[in-house]
């Protein structure tokens, strides 16, 4: 998260930065050089860091700079907000303005001293924004001025095809499916069937086992099966299809006005059926321009629409979206026992130690099929207890394969819906969220932006929370329409690529070991409060208290510590 904080970070100072005012810096003269010069510096590396996010994601060197720029601008929004807080403090007194300048030169806050102290700390943080510059130099880093929201790293799924095998645990929902396909009528000649789920549960995998079913390919005319991912282009979208529909590439660049001939041809009048993979795209407008282009198919033509998103199935079809879920127990062990145990008999251990494993797995097929391929080369009864103890904490944090999937649905998000989701990392396991609790949390960390004055940062704030639903980061979510008094819970490996994306910046602090361990830069703790005045951390922002049978009352020493951790926002 580290990337996107550091953007909007720089774009926050600079704003603050822009907004003092000779009237505001008054007798604080030497001050105003220091502040453009800030300025200036902030702005010179705000330029190139939507290329440092993209090249973060690859390199650790690049990912450890961001966070060293997001620690000093942290810094310096902070030193802004007590000079911001001091010049209202000027402006608020009364009498004339020579009255003033008087009274604040001989008052026990003496200004010149404040002044000097202000200009002092300014110089520093921008040496140390200076020296940070110049190691930007060694990554050749380009600037970029396209929006943040439009510059996310692409990162392409391997394309996806039509061919799958049998896959474990997915009958009911094969045949859920295919009543759809085969004996539902539709009022409408192509009727569109959306596939949801969380990444990694194997929508493709289903889709591809309903396409190859022989029932579907005799009763169907024509069949189609193509990839979007993650770049929605309506002419490279007909190209594919019309790819997928003849079996052979374009041997020419044709205009869109041919395509569209090309592709109507094709499917004019025929009951077709077409798989649309892996759709990201949440702008009505662009599916509409794809979706006029695909009504001319016969009576009965399906289209199945594989997406995260619920906000993609609203926008895609008015039916009911097909949710899938995790397998079940039984269907989990048949999948991981099929991988693990193929060419080895089943040892009584190690089918105790791999349920206990599958149980953080949540049913989703990808994390069990990583998980079950690396313990498939470990041979003894100690390699699968150490797993279990100690790599698979690991390993859920390993971006590289199991949290990959889930990563990307992250790298999607607007920088806004990043923050907010990087902070539920601060919500213990499975445990409830009361999203009107999470809301106020995320205005106080000035995360909700109030773009439109006619409604209330608590409505926007809650407008995020929906966005992150309809892109499956929550479940569990109450059936209230309102946000007073709905709750909700995170998936385990959610909470796991929250925790990934948060780095060192949040922590859950339930132990003396960790309390110890914790860096003095963590921003945001939820703690057992005993364990407060173990913290070293002197640049809190965030400290939640969550009730348990070890919390002790909030005794003086406690509150005394809080208090020297001012910018904490306590719950």
């Amino acid at each position: 998260m580290a990337e996107a904080i550091a953007f909007d970070l720089a774009v926050e100072l600079i704003t603050k930065l822009s907004s003092f005012t000779l009237s505001q810096i008054g007798l604080w003269w030497n001050v105003k050089d220091d502040l453009d010069d800030l300025k200036s510096t902030v702005s010179t590396i705000k330029a190139v860091l939507l290329d440092a996010e993209e090249r973060s994601v690859t390199s650790h060197r690049v990912k450890d700079w961001l966070e060293k720029l997001k620690d000093v601008l942290y810094d310096a929004d902070h030193l802004l907000d007590d000079f911001s807080t001091e010049a209202l403090r000027k402006d608020l007194l009364g009498g004339s303005k020579l009255t003033k300048e008087v009274r604040i030169f001989f008052s026990s806050s003496n200004q010149f001293a404040y002044s000097l102290k202000m200009g002092r700390q300014i110089k520093a943080i921008k040496a140390r924004l200076t020296l940070i510059g110049s190691e930007a130099k060694m990554f050749n880093l380009v600037e970029r001025d396209r929006p943040m929201e439009t510059s996310f790293m692409t990162k392409k799924r391997h394309q996806t095809h039509s061919f799958k095998d049998n896959i474990i645990g997915r009958d009911d929902d094969k045949a859920a499916l295919l009543k759809l396909m085969l004996e539902f009528e539709s009022e409408e000649n192509v009727y569109i069937i959306p596939i949801v789920g969380l990444g990694g549960l194997g929508k493709t995998a289903l889709a591809q086992f309903v396409y190859n079913d022989e029932m579907v390919k005799n009763h169907f005319d024509l069949m189609m099966f193509v990839c979007v991912s993650d770049v929605f282009d309506v002419k490279i979208i007909v190209e594919n299809i019309i790819k997928s529909a003849t079996g052979q590439a374009l041997n020419q660049k044709l205009e869109m006005d041919q395509l569209q001939s090309q592709l109507r041809e094709k499917i004019g009048g025929k009951k077709y059926l077409l798989v649309l993979d892996d759709i990201w795209n949440e702008e009505w407008e662009e599916w509409v321009s794809l979706k006029e282009l695909l009504v001319g198919g016969g009576k009965g033509s399906r289209i199945i629409v594989t997406t995260h998103s619920l906000r993609v199935a609203k926008i895609t079809s008015k039916c009911q979206p097909y949710v899938l879920k995790g397998l079940s127990d039984d269907d989990a062990w048949s999948l991981f026992k099929e991988i693990v145990f193929e060419q080895r008999s089943i040892n009584p251990t190690f089918v105790k130690i791999g349920k206990q494993i599958l149980e953080r797995c949540g049913g989703v097929p990808l994390v069990i099929r990583t998980i079950a391929g690396a313990l498939s080369f470990k041979e003894t009864e100690k390699e699968w207890s150490s797993f279990k103890d100690n790599e698979l904490a690991r390993i859920s944090q390993n971006e590289g394969k199991i949290l990959a999937t889930l990563k990307l649905s992250y790298d999607h998000l607007p920088s806004h819906l990043k923050h907010c989701f990087a902070y539920c990392r601060l919500y213990p396991k499975d445990s409830k969220i009361h999203v009107q609790t999470l809301v106020q949390f995320w205005i106080a960390q000035g995360f909700v932006k109030q773009l439109n004055p006619s409604q209330s940062l608590e409505e926007i704030g809650f407008v995020y929370f929906k966005d992150l639903n309809e892109r499956g980061f929550f479940q569990e979510v109450g059936e209230r329409f309102s946000w007073e008094g709905l709750t909700c819970k995170m998936h385990g490996l959610m909470h796991d690529l929250a925790e990934s994306v948060a780095g060192t910046e949040s922590s859950i602090v339930d132990s003396n070991e960790i309390a110890s361990k914790v860096g003095e830069n963590c921003r945001h703790i939820s703690i057992d409060p005993s364990l407060i005045v173990l913290f070293k951390g002197k640049k809190l922002r965030t400290l939640l208290h969550f009730p348990n049978e070890r919390n002790r009352i909030m005794n003086d020493e406690i509150w005394d510590f809080i208090i020297s951790n001012i910018d904490a926002c306590v719950y």
